[in-house]
């Protein structure tokens, strides 16, 4: 006869593999490269990116106004404009807008929106 000895640990992992797609773990860090913050985001960060994701897209910046809170640019006859807004809540809210010949890039409003979530670490 063998007899086997379970650490609490690895008698924790059994249990839980016995239940079957119920384990959550109680504590573990997350992977590389996942952002896990809760921190609102300010208008600085906010502006940067959406200058950023408009530029990642190839959008040519032709004026920024932080005071009115829009930044426009153009591409291949697309106009671009993104408002940066600070709500009662304290909240930042960004728009993209786009006008002209948007059927030339009927996705670049979706590809800046995108850029924008990533460079926001979303």
């Amino acid at each position: 006869m063998k007899t086997i000895v379970v650490g609490t640990s690895a008698l924790a992992a059994l249990a839980v593999a016995a239940i079957g797609g119920c384990y959550y773990p109680v504590a573990v860090a997350p992977a590389p490269g996942v952002v896990t913050t809760s921190v609102p985001a300010s208008f600085d960060r906010s502006w940067s990116a959406a200058a950023g994701a408009m530029a990642d897209q190839g959008v040519q910046i032709t004026s920024q106004d932080r005071g009115a809170g829009q930044i426009r640019g153009t591409r291949d006859g697309i106009n671009v404009v993104a408002n940066v807004r600070t709500q009662a809540d304290g909240s930042v809210r960004v728009e993209f807008n786009t006008s002209g010949a948007t059927s030339r890039d009927p996705t670049l409003i979706d590809r800046i929106s995108n850029a924008y979530d990533q460079r926001m670490g979303r």
